[in-house]
C-alpha cells in the first residue's frame, strides 16, 4: 500500500512511519508547515511546527530511509483552525482546535491531496486503534489509556477512517520511546507537545485579547447577582474555569468559585459553587457518525473533554443533525463548543459539538 506518513518532528509520528515501512508499505514522509512565521525553536513542550520540528522530521525520515517533503498548509490552517478558534471564543464557546485540525487539515486537506497523488492512506502517530468489524473498519480506543487520542479523532467520518493508519494504537508510550532509541531516532526523548500549538506560551486569554481586543466587564455571582470582580473580555473564559478570576470579593462561605456561565452579548462572566457546574443533559450538533447512524434509545458512553473519563449515557434523540444525550450521573464543567464523543465499549461511534446543557436540580440551561 502506498502510504503518506505525516511527520510532526516528534517521537510518535517517527516511530509510526518506521512501523509502516516494517509492514511493507511504500512510505513517503511529509511535514506540515502550519505556521506563517515559524519560530526557530519551540518552547519546551509547548507548541509545535517550529523550524526545529521540521529539521527533526527530516532527520527522522533519513533514519527510516524514506523520501521527505514539506507541505505549506499555513494559510489553510489559519483559516480552518486559528480563525475558527477565535470565532468560537468570540461567540462564548470553547473549541478544541485539535479536533478541528484533524477534521480540516490532517484528514481533509492532507488526505485529499494524498489521494490526488495516488496514496492509499495517511499514517500518523495518534494513539488509537483501527479494527476490522463486521460492517467495516472501526475506530477504537488505544491500549495506552493515558495516551489515548480517539477523542480528538471522533470527528472522522467512515471514508477518512478507511484511509487512515495508526500504527501506535496497540503500544504504550514508554515502549514507543524505547523503540525510537533502538531505531536510532534522535527524537526518542523529545517532550510531547501539548496545549494549543499556536499559543506557545499557553496563555490563551492574552493571545485572544491580542486579536479580539480588551473588553472590560463584570464578574457576577450567579446566585446573588452581585458584582464580585472584573474581567478584560468575557470571551476569554470557559465554563468550569477557576484560575485567572480577578475576584475582589470572596464567597460568603469562603468556598472556591468557578465560571458557571459566559454571556458574551452582555459581556458578563458568572461564577458560583461547583454544584452549578453539574449537568446531566446535553444537546449537540452537527453529529458525525463513524459508520452507520445510531438510533435513539441506544446506551452509550460519552466523553466531553480530551483525557476526561467517559460517563454512561443514553442517546435520547436523533433529529437530523442534532442529538440529545442524558447522562446517568452528572458531568461537571461542560461548555458549549466542546465535543461530545460517543463510544460503545472502546469503539467511537460518533461525535457532535455541544450547543446546550441542562443543570441538575437547577432547571437552568447554558
Amino acid at each position: 500500500m502506498k502510504v503518506l506518513a505525516a511527520l510532526s518532528g516528534g517521537v510518535d509520528s517517527a516511530v509510526a512511519a518506521a512501523r509502516a515501512v516494517d509492514a511493507g508499505h511504500d512510505v513517503t514522509a511529509v511535514h506540515l508547515a502550519l505556521a506563517r512565521d515559524p519560530k526557530s525553536h519551540r518552547e519546551g513542550a509547548r507548541g509545535c511546527c517550529s523550524l526545529e520540528d521540521a529539521r527533526d522530521a527530516r532527520r527522522a525520515a533519513d533514519v527510516v530511509g524514506i523520501p521527505f517533503y514539506v507541505w505549506d498548509l499555513a494559510e489553510r490552517f489559519e483559516r480552518d483552525v486559528i480563525d475558527d478558534f477565535i470565532a468560537e471564543y468570540a461567540a462564548g464557546r470553547t473549541p478544541n482546535p485539535c479536533l478541528r485540525c484533524n477534521e480540516k487539515i490532517k484528514f481533509a486537506a492532507v488526505l485529499d491531496r494524498a489521494r490526488e497523488l495516488g496514496f492509499d492512506a495517511v499514517c500518523t502517530g495518534h494513539y488509537a486503534r483501527l479494527v476490522d468489524g463486521p460492517s467495516g473498519r472501526e475506530l477504537h480506543r488505544a491500549v495506552d489509556h493515558e495516551k489515548d487520542q480517539s477523542y480528538v479523532l471522533g470527528v472522522l467520518e467512515q471514508w477518512q477512517i478507511d484511509s487512515a493508519l495508526f500504527p501506535l494504537g496497540d503500544s504504550r508510550k514508554a515502549d514507543v520511546r524505547i523503540e525510537a532509541t533502538q531505531r536510532g531516532l534522535l527524537v526518542a526523548d523529545k517532550p510531547d507537545s501539548h496545549d494549543v500549538c499556536f499559543v506557545p506560551d499557553g496563555d490563551n486569554a492574552a493571545w485572544l485579547r491580542s486579536r479580539i481586543g480588551a473588553a472590560p466587564g463584570e464578574v457576577v455571582d450567579a446566585e446573588s447577582g452581585e458584582t464580585v470582580g472584573t474581567h478584560e473580555g468575557a470571551y476569554a473564559y470557559t465554563v468550569g474555569q477557576r484560575r485567572g478570576l480577578a475576584l475582589g470579593r470572596p464567597a460568603p462561605d469562603g468556598a472556591r468559585r468557578y465560571v458557571v456561565d459566559v454571556d458574551v452579548e452582555r459581556n458578563i462572566v458568572s461564577v458560583g459553587p461547583p454544584t452549578l457546574l453539574r449537568v446531566d443533559y446535553l444537546e449537540a450538533q452537527p453529529v458525525r457518525w463513524c459508520g452507520d447512524e445510531v438510533p435513539a434509545g441506544t446506551p452509550v458512553d460519552v466523553q466531553v473533554r480530551a483525557h476526561a473519563d467517559t460517563v454512561a449515557a443514553e442517546l435520547v434523540s436523533v433529529d437530523g443533525t442534532t442529538i440529545a444525550l442524558a447522562t446517568a450521573e452528572p458531568v461537571v464543567g461542560v461548555a458549549a463548543g466542546q465535543a461530545a464523543v460517543m463510544y460503545v465499549g472502546t469503539r467511537v461511534i460518533g461525535s457532535a459539538t455541544i450547543t446546550k446543557t441542562s443543570r441538575v436540580g437547577v432547571g437552568q440551561s447554558s
